[in-house]
């Protein structure tokens, strides 16, 4: 397939979207606090040591999908893939909206989804069980106490307003 000048890298295969590589360094930082902390409790001995060491080494964990390159999130004809929920069809999203907020001095951006079905009926694919040893890393969503899927789009590379927007023209375009 040709490679078309027009188009964002992210949308030259189709609208799939991994992390941002600018969010790696955030893994790293955490990896080595903990490695450099489990070392220095290693050699002196002291037990606040070890604890800050496993307080950054879970962290660490919890941001390992960073370095990962593979879809966080994506769309085809069929539905808007979310990594750790599945495939949701078009047809069983009720609205899309763009929300961008700010709590205390960062600014938040998401993409609200809301079903007309409940979740077990508008997943296509349905990839909520996860490995045991993935539970505890980061997903890309949130379900919220009203039902609404909250997606953060703040690690994804392009801006969130564009996210929104591409997934608002293929929700219109494919339900």
């Amino acid at each position: 397939m040709a490679r078309r000048p027009d188009l964002p890298d992210y949308l030259q295969d189709g609208f799939i979207l991994p992390y941002s590589r600018t969010e790696v360094p955030r893994f790293h930082v955490l990896a080595f606090i903990s490695a450099a902390t489990f070392a220095a409790w290693l050699t002196w001995g002291y037990e606040l040591l070890s604890i800050t060491a496993i307080l950054a080494g879970c962290s660490a964990y919890y941001f390992f999908p960073f370095t990962e390159s593979r879809p966080r999130l994506g769309a085809n004809q069929y539905g808007l893939f979310i990594d750790g929920l599945g495939l949701i069809a078009w047809r069983s999203i009720g609205e899309l909206t763009f929300v961008s907020f700010s709590v205390r001095t960062l600014d938040m951006e998401e993409l609200h989804i809301k079903l007309r079905e409940p979740l077990g009926r508008a997943l296509i694919a349905d990839w909520r069980r996860l490995p045991i040893w993935r539970l505890l890393m980061r997903l890309p969503w949130k379900m919220g106490h009203d039902g609404i899927i909250r997606i953060n789009l703040q690690p994804f590379e392009p801006p969130g307003e564009e996210i929104a927007k591409t997934m608002e023209r293929m929700w219109k375009f494919y339900r």
